[in-house]
């Protein structure tokens, strides 16, 4: 039965780790440093609005530490909620402390300001935008020894960049968190796809090493008990030995690979090799005819379940498979009973469950166990 896996490739792989050194890398810092050109406007309007050295250079200074707040927000985007937290209201606070120095030109800090509020918290920083903006609209006419009115929001360009830049934060932080959940998405995807390639090896493993192994210690030890009265068909049975170890070894390549083939008739004429030497009589189905071609090896999958179980456990006598079009009965005479909640009972159940149909495991009355699949669900 063939699984699909989907896994993210090497360009793939290699699109995201670029991806995630740009965004957090120093050119992911540098970038958008270069926006801070902008605060020559506030810094030309500091020596014009107040006249004081020891005022200028409080004005400056203010400034600088902002451009510093600014610079480790973006440095430490992945830094705790608290300390961006912290970071944020700093720049704020400082932004508010540069209103007597550079009056009306001191709100294009907030556009820098909202521009890290909303690429970070998105929506949640959208109170910053507006609180910005109506501070920039109404703040500079309720002061009139600054002099400035409504023509300065225009002339900066504040009354514009505040709204616009906040908008476009604020799309493109839903654009960087989608990519961030894209390159999760696609990792947990190929991490999946390993878990389920795993899981595949170690079930056809299971099935197909435990018959074949089975089988094998059942003919070694015929083999044994002949080797005094019968030494031809002691060696015949080595000989099968030596068969069975290599299509083992054969089975167990194509399984990894994911290229083993099980046929319905090939897992009869084994089972009643398996069932023989185990000194158990067998009554199986002379032809596979009656069980329809897509079933066959699902089927067969269930023949090389249940007789090796019945080998291991049952202490049967005689094993009876029936088998029509789209269900498949073993049922044995045994006292032990298989085993009812091994790998290969919980594999058999996955490769019944792909195609929808139903599986029964457990005794029978008045002894023996019984294994049965019935695929009628299923069309």
């Amino acid at each position: 039965m063939a699984t699909c896996s989907a896994s993210a490739g090497p360009n793939d792989a290699a699109w995201v780790a670029d991806q995630r050194k740009w965004a957090h890398g120093w050119r992911g810092v540098v970038f958008p440093v270069v926006f801070l050109a902008w605060l020559v406007e506030p810094a030309a309007a500091i020596p014009a609005d107040v006249h004081s050295p020891a005022a200028r250079a409080a004005g400056f200074a203010v400034l600088a530490a902002f451009c510093a707040c600014y610079i480790a927000m973006l440095a430490r985007r992945r830094s705790t909620r608290s300390a961006h937290l912290w970071l944020l209201a700093t720049s704020i606070a400082l932004t508010l402390a540069e209103l007597p120095f550079a009056h009306a030109d001191a709100m294009v800090m907030g556009v820098f300001v909202c521009a890290a509020a909303l690429i970070r918290y998105a929506e949640k920083g959208a109170f910053l935008v507006v609180f910005f903006t109506a501070l920039t609209v109404l703040l500079p006419p309720s002061v009139p020894s600054w002099h400035d009115g409504f023509g300065t929001c225009l002339q900066n360009g504040t009354i514009f960049a505040i709204p616009l830049t906040g908008l476009a934060m604020f799309g493109f932080g839903r654009l960087l968190r989608g990519n961030i959940l894209l390159a999760e998405a696609r990792t947990e995807l190929a991490r999946l796809a390993a878990e389920n390639e795993r899981s595949r090896i170690a079930r056809d493993l299971h099935d197909l090493l435990g018959h074949s192994l089975t089988t094998i210690a059942v003919k070694a030890t015929l083999a044994d008990r002949l080797s005094g009265p019968d030494p031809a068909g002691a060696a015949n049975e080595i000989r099968e030995v030596a068969a069975l170890s290599r299509r083992a070894l054969a089975d167990v390549r194509a399984a990894v690979s994911n290229y083993r083939e099980v046929t319905l008739a090939g897992e009869l004429a084994t089972g009643r090799e398996l069932l023989r030497a185990a000194g158990i009589v067998g009554e199986l189905p002379p032809s596979v005819d009656v069980a329809d071609n897509a079933r066959q090896e699902l089927f067969g999958w269930v023949v090389r379940e249940g007789l090796t179980n019945v080998v291991r456990h049952s202490h049967a006598r005689t094993c009876r498979v029936r088998i029509s079009a789209d269900a498949i009965e073993i049922v044995d005479d045994g006292t032990g009973g298989a085993a009812g909640c091994g790998n290969g009972l919980t594999g058999l159940r996955d490769r019944v469950a792909d195609l929808g149909g139903a599986i029964e495991a457990g005794p029978v009355e008045p002894r023996g166990w019984r294994l049965a699949v019935n695929l009628r669900a299923a069309q």
